[in-house]
């Protein structure tokens, strides 16, 4: 049967059991409709629109399909590293991109005068972007991957908000490329470490002690270079775009440098 038409199926159990009954069982009838491609679209059109804001109205702007398409053509083409059964990390990854891509575009109105304000609504924007992509992609399903993979983003996204204003915070007075870099790899692996180990003592109780913190010390730093893996497009390309340079100074209350008032008086004109 095509796949582009939906249709009945029928499947028979066949098993040769001799003298104890029929080789065949009793057909089961299920009838086939293809799954709508619109959820899976929801996630671009939602960027699409964040595009069609007045503040994206410019070419600039569209260049956040690049760090975006570099993350998901990471999830498309796995490398062999992954754990079999993990395969769900790979939508939470993807989700994850498509929320930091709204935050970027959403960057002017997430602005407040307070950092605490700031945070709260980057965090809430990243949420809901990140859980609208990664539900998209489910197609409704119910599983424990499902499950897992929701823990999975919602750490993510809190580590991701909480990272980059604290990076925003340390970095304050200057924006240097090295330096927040620097400090996003060091508090992501900090923040991993303090959000996973309830995590673990969990883990230890339930099994009696058998788990190694020297595994877990290992892991954690793993997930966090991992995780500044997805956040580094986004930053090259606030690092290479002057539009969202501007953007990501602004979010992350990073002060500009400002020439002084009253400009210094030249040597040669001063009289004694």
């Amino acid at each position: 049967m095509p796949l582009t038409a939906g249709g009945k199926l029928s499947i028979v159990a066949s098993s040769d059991l001799g003298a104890l009954g029929p080789r065949e069982g009793s057909p089961v009838t299920y009838t086939w409709v293809l799954p709508s491609i619109a959820p899976l679209l929801l996630p671009w059109l939602a960027i699409l629109a964040l595009l069609a804001l007045k503040p994206n109205r410019r070419a600039a702007a569209w260049w956040i399909w690049l760090p975006l398409g570099c993350v998901i053509a990471f999830t498309l083409a796995p490398p062999a590293i992954l754990p079999s059964g993990t395969n769900f990390f790979l939508d939470v990854i993807a989700a994850l991109a498509a929320g930091l891509a709204a935050v970027w575009l959403l960057s002017n109105y997430l602005r407040q005068s307070h950092r605490l304000v700031t945070f709260l609504c980057l965090l809430l924007a990243l949420a809901g972007f990140s859980a609208l992509a990664f539900v998209s992609q489910q197609a409704g399903s119910l599983s424990i991957e499902l499950f897992q993979g929701g823990i999975a983003l919602a750490l993510g996204v809190l580590v991701s908000a909480v990272a980059l204003s604290l990076a925003g915070l340390l970095c304050r007075g200057r924006c240097r490329r090295v330096g927040l870099y620097g400090w996003l790899l060091i508090l992501l692996v900090v923040i991993w470490l303090v959000v996973t180990a309830p995590f673990l003592v969990f883990a230890l109780i339930a099994s009696g002690g058998r788990i190694g913190w020297s595994e877990f010390f290992v892991f954690i730093p793993m997930v966090a270079l991992f995780h500044f893996v997805i956040l580094l497009p986004f930053l090259i390309l606030s690092s290479a775009s002057p539009f969202y340079r501007e953007r990501l100074k602004a979010l992350l209350h990073v002060n500009p440098e400002t020439p002084p008032l009253i400009a210094p008086l030249p040597a040669a004109g001063l009289k004694t």
